[in-house]
């Protein structure tokens, strides 16, 4: 048998190499919510600015894609979105100037609305709008954006923006 000396130091040895305590497990617990709590909001701010970026540039492409379109082909310009894009031989029904995902319309959380309008004499659109809009507003984008055959993009963040609103 021990004598007790030794047995109470082989207790407090065992007591110290045996864990964490309930309350210390609950810091840690409690640490990591925090930081949780931080960092979300900041991350899907952040993604909601990176959507948005994105979609700035995607109107900016839609536009240089019309100009090409215009140029390339003297027909004025596309009829619809969906001709910009396309694979294979371009031609004015798949001219293969934009992806096929930004030519459906939807890309980077905003769906993108295309309208040709103006008719020449000859029926040859001379005039073209496109509107983003997000596809769930607060998670996907707080703005709205509009560009014309003008190239001057403008916002908006209490609707569907429009050729009076404010230009980036």
């Amino acid at each position: 048998m021990l004598p007790k000396a030794k047995n109470a130091d082989f207790n407090k040895r065992r007591q110290a190499i045996a864990g964490f305590s309930l309350i210390e497990l609950l810091i840690v617990v409690a640490i990591i919510l925090i930081i949780a709590a931080i960092a979300i909001p900041n991350y899907m701010r952040s993604k909601i600015l990176a959507n948005e970026a994105a979609t700035v540039q995607n109107v900016r492409n839609i536009t240089t894609a019309e100009v090409i379109y215009s140029t390339t082909y003297g027909i004025g310009y596309s009829a619809l979105l969906v001709n910009l894009g396309g694979t294979g031989t371009p031609t004015p029904t798949n001219a293969i100037l934009l992806d096929d995902v930004l030519a459906q319309g939807t890309k980077s959380g905003f769906t993108v609305t295309y309208a040709s309008s103006n008719p020449d004499v000859n029926g040859r659109p001379t005039a073209f709008t496109v509107n983003a809009a997000p596809v769930d507003v607060g998670h996907t984008g707080n703005r709205y954006f509009f560009t014309d055959q003008t190239g001057v993009i403008r916002q908006s963040v209490s609707g569907p923006a429009t050729v009076t609103d404010t230009p980036i």
